[in-house]
């Protein structure tokens, strides 16, 4: 009888595989969107910068042909200063845009798996309590 109770024993305590497939899939899901979510930020920052590029392009085909058709040396000096600058504040301001954008998916995806792990965590939690709590011996 003593090895037929040892034997018992040892699968007392046993793996509920329907949890560890439902934890596994709710792991999967989690990642698919997080994963999404920098998918569609690269899109998104993507399709970005592909805008700021043809505003660029548009900017300076206008101000060459600005330098090209106007006045003395001394004000196409100035016009290119003036444009250099504002090419200058125009690539800080859309590298801060496109830094935030980044950022922005980067924390939501983040969240997300931070909240899986949470979940993930207070299930083994769980789990592990009600294996070790004491059981109710039967006569």
């Amino acid at each position: 009888m003593a090895t037929h109770s040892a034997f018992n024993e040892m699968f007392k305590n046993k793996l509920d595989f329907n949890q560890v497939i439902a934890t596994q899939r709710s792991n999967i899901e989690a990642l698919s969107a997080a994963t999404q979510i920098v998918v569609e930020s690269a899109q998104a920052v993507s399709r970005r910068q592909a805008e700021v590029i043809r505003e660029n392009v548009e900017d300076v085909l206008k101000a060459s042909k600005d330098l090209l058709t106007s006045g003395t040396p001394e004000t196409n000096l100035t016009k290119q200063a003036d444009f250099a600058k504002s090419i200058f504040e125009s690539a800080l301001s859309n590298l801060r845009e496109v830094t935030e954008m980044v950022t922005k998916s980067g924390f939501e995806a983040f969240d997300l798996l931070n909240k899986q792990a949470a979940e993930n965590l207070e299930s083994i939690s769980k789990a592990s309590t009600a294996h070790s709590a004491p059981k109710k011996k039967t006569a």
